[in-house]
């Protein structure tokens, strides 16, 4: 029997997943609201497993590495950001990953309506969750070329509990 990508996908292969919301200027003068999806390699296959499992996640989600999506030209988009009570929750059928968002992320994403989420398959181990990340170790990896041409990158609306 064959197995489709949906059956062979396994959520543990993700390793340590984790999401990191910051803001900075954007061309426009304004802060832009950014999150920051990543692997920390750990899981039992390693980095490169990870890696695999993040693209394969994101491919089953019909999304392509390398791409921009627009969150508000497809309705149909099953990526979606929640912002509740001071975090920001990414959810994908197969996951749900939050960050806590620092109070100038949670203004500029009030004020914007929507965050710019970069889904990378490149894992990052110094990114642990629940250690403070330099602000600088942070510029160098979102940056990074590699970082951004193994990503995903998705402009997603904000919604909220509150009608």
């Amino acid at each position: 029997m064959t197995s489709t990508t949906s059956e062979a996908f396994r959520a543990a292969d993700l390793g340590t997943l984790v999401v990191l919301a910051w803001s900075g200027e954007a061309p426009d003068g304004m802060d832009m609201p950014y999150l920051l999806a990543y692997s920390l390699g750990d899981a039992e296959g390693g980095p490169q497993a990870t890696s695999a499992a993040v693209t394969q996640l994101l491919a089953m989600n019909g999304l392509s590495i390398g791409t921009v999506v627009d969150g508000a030209t497809r309705p149909s988009l099953p990526v979606s950001l929640l912002v509740e009570a001071g975090q920001a929750v990414v959810r994908l059928p197969q996951l749900v990953a939050q960050a806590t968002a620092p109070p100038e992320w949670l203004d500029a994403v009030a004020r914007r309506g929507h965050a710019h989420l970069v889904f990378t398959t490149r894992p990052w181990p110094e990114g642990r969750p629940g250690v403070e990340v330099d602000p600088a170790a942070l510029a160098a990896f979102a940056g990074a070329d590699e970082t951004l041409t193994a990503a995903v990158h998705l402009k997603l609306p904000a919604r909220s509990l509150r009608a």
